[in-house]
């Protein structure tokens, strides 16, 4: 089974406040060697959305990943 959420970061928008990664409950985020956001753990995802919901730059989007069908 993959991941079930795909996250994504506009990097354009994005001023690395750390909000997300203050409200995620699964730790998805991290911070890189220049203080940038990152994405270092998307399999954590659970679609909660709160890193959506409170990020002030509108700069994230967490969509469900659709499931291929196997007909």
């Amino acid at each position: 089974m993959g991941r079930s959420f795909n996250i994504e970061i506009n990097t354009k928008w994005c001023k690395n406040c750390g909000i997300c990664l203050a409200f995620c409950p699964q730790k998805v985020f991290t911070w890189d060697e220049k203080q940038r956001i990152v994405i270092s753990y998307p399999e954590k995802c659970t679609g909660c959305l709160l890193c959506e919901y409170r990020c002030p730059d509108l700069a994230i989007e967490v969509r469900k990943v659709e499931e291929e069908s196997h007909e």
